[in-house]
């Protein structure tokens, strides 16, 4: 996958989880509970959502690694590797 699809991806499943964000609006560097308001609740759909979409385990201790869609691109990218 490239980069693009990654981020693709990562936003498409981030906007199922938090239906009132517009994708055209996240921005690389928008922390997803500080910035966009996700809740911890969020957070474990979305792992458990890119657990499915890309056959990867996020441990607790990488959730910060997936904090932004930078971030979360990067993560996601190395993951696949």
């Amino acid at each position: 996958m490239t980069e693009e699809d990654i981020r693709a991806v990562f936003i498409n499943e981030l906007v199922k989880i938090a239906p009132d964000l517009d994708a055209q609006d996240i921005g690389e560097d928008e922390r997803l509970q500080d910035d966009l308001g996700l809740d911890s609740m969020d957070i474990l759909n979305l792992v458990a959502a890119l657990h499915k979409a890309f056959g990867v385990s996020i441990p607790e201790p990488d959730y910060p690694k997936i904090a932004t869609t930078r971030l979360a691109v990067s993560y996601l990218q190395e993951m696949q590797a």
